[in-house]
């Protein structure tokens, strides 16, 4: 959800035009948020390291990691976008300073004195919750309140939170598959001692979420993971005697994918689902997809199992 559909801010004007100029511009950069979304994402992928480390939770990170965060925030979003550098802050955007910060907490920015009375690029995200937030605030001695820490750092007061314009609201951050599992499945999957094994147990488990790359990469801890899940020895091939299809970026892929009414796999994302044939006068009101030859649906419980269909190759 951008600025112009937020619920409390409809339609709001400011007098600002330097902060209307910089709003009106990174909307035009990223009119849906998928370029600020998929920063961020890389941000939490890129600290917890789950190739090396197997972490995939905040609070598996280090204080000193967690501090971090907000520094690669503003690497990844000047990365992202070709942001130049400010002289004073950290962006020039259509030619203005632009201080970027993040908070653990929304609405916790801490403003630093050579912001005050510039704009800063506020942001907050949750991993947990697939949420995240950024807006453009003014930060004027009347937004922050009169405390400040050792460094000299402020927060927004309550009217500095309330006069934020948020090019973005409560919007969907890509999920961490492994954060929306129940944590018995999560331990049954990390249990396993091989990284093949714990892919097969983590698409058996996890269908119709969307499975990103970085969350295949925790769970083989591998460097060649991405091999693991494609036929010929991978999950795809090992669970099909099983039933289980698992689809990904390719264009046949994702046809399947919505037709079975499943999340669409995104580039370097895969989603699994247990499938049986549909066979003529069975499976009513279900949606159904043309696979290998056959028309077939996602399964229920009930559905005895049967081996999957080979999927398209493009």
């Amino acid at each position: 959800m951008h600025l112009f559909d937020t619920p409390d801010q409809p339609g709001v004007a400011s007098a600002d035009s330097e902060l209307e100029q910089v709003l009106h511009h990174l909307l035009d950069l990223d009119r849906h948020g998928l370029r600020f979304a998929s920063a961020l994402r890389g941000t939490f992928d890129m600290l917890l390291d789950g190739q090396n480390t197997g972490r995939y939770r905040w609070d598996q990170l280090h204080k000193t990691e967690k501090t971090h965060f907000g520094t690669l925030v503003e690497i990844n979003l000047q990365r992202e976008f070709k942001f130049s550098g400010g002289e004073e802050l950290d962006y020039r955007i259509c030619g203005i300073e632009v201080d970027c910060k993040y908070s653990q907490n929304r609405g916790s920015w801490m403003i630093p004195p050579e912001a005050v009375g510039k704009l800063c690029l506020v942001l907050w995200a949750s991993d947990v919750d697939s949420r995240w937030w950024a807006g453009l605030v003014r930060a004027d001695l009347g937004s922050l309140n009169s405390g400040s820490n050792r460094d000299a750092k402020r927060t927004l007061n309550k009217q500095g939170k309330a006069s934020v314009r948020w090019l973005f609201s409560d919007a969907q951050l890509p999920v961490n598959a492994l954060l929306h599992l129940p944590p018995g499945d999560v331990e049954a999957i990390f249990a396993l001692k091989s990284g093949s094994k714990k892919l097969d147990e983590l698409f058996r488990r996890a269908q119709g979420i969307p499975i990103r790359r970085a969350v295949v990469a925790t769970v083989a801890q591998q460097d060649d993971y991405m091999k693991r899940v494609r036929g010929n020895g991978g999950s795809r091939s090992n669970l099909r005697p099983e039933g289980i299809i698992i689809l990904g970026q390719y264009k046949g892929h994702r046809t399947i994918a919505a037709q079975l009414g499943l999340p669409v796999p995104g580039p370097g994302e895969f989603v699994s689902a247990r499938v049986v044939r549909a066979d003529e006068g069975s499976h009513e009101g279900r949606p159904r997809a043309f696979i290998d030859g056959r028309w077939w649906v996602r399964a229920s419980e009930d559905d005895p199992v049967e081996p999957a269909p080979q999927l398209p190759k493009v």
